[in-house]
């Protein structure tokens, strides 16, 4: 008797080179295929506004670099665009590759969710897994639409979390020393 077999495709960075260049987004994570359409002006607002602000800071201190949408390379199965990381300067001299992707966790990663229930599975739970097993020490998830930050923190080698902000509230980190964000300016 045949037993019927539920195998799944693995995809694997080699295979992004065969899909089209457009306006979608293609992440890899434990090799299944995520795409994404271009996002909504509230979702890019908020990644602007997150960047800025930790760009501003590690100018001003000098102990790393914030960068938008940079490519990160885990391995063959693990390949994500995350909206912004914030990466120190030492762990940035050992973590590109040749074609200028991280191939190592920046410190900080930050998603800015996006409407509708596969965006919220991405960022919550296949992304959050991911970051963690990665070795991620701090992890922001942005909510534009509820206008609402929850900040998740390595505690036990897992990013647990430790906060969900509000519009009324300032997000300070042990990893950015003086660093200071107001939530609700994220949104305005």
């Amino acid at each position: 008797m045949n037993q019927p077999t539920s195998e799944r495709m693995r995809w694997t960075i080699a295979d992004l080179e065969l899909l089209p260049l457009d306006d979608r987004r293609y992440e890899i994570i434990d090799g299944e295929l995520l795409v994404t359409r271009a996002p909504h002006w509230g979702h890019q607002k908020a990644i602007n506004r997150a960047a800025n602000a930790l760009d501003d800071w590690s100018v001003e201190t000098g102990l790393g670099e914030a960068v938008p949408n940079p490519g990160i390379v885990f391995s063959d199965a693990d390949n994500v665009i995350p909206d912004v990381v914030w990466i120190s300067r030492e762990r940035l001299a050992a973590s590109l590759d040749e074609a200028g992707h991280l191939t190592t966790a920046p410190e900080l990663v930050v998603e800015v969710v996006s409407p509708g229930a596969e965006n919220a599975r991405r960022d919550r739970e296949l992304k959050l897994h991911l970051y963690s097993t990665r070795g991620v020490r701090e992890y922001w998830i942005i909510d534009w639409q509820a206008q609402q930050m929850e900040v998740y923190r390595r505690e036990s080698a897992a990013l647990t979390l430790v906060a969900t902000l509000f519009s009324g509230d300032e997000v300070t980190s042990p990893l950015l020393p003086g660093f200071r964000m107001s939530i609700a300016a994220l949104f305005t």
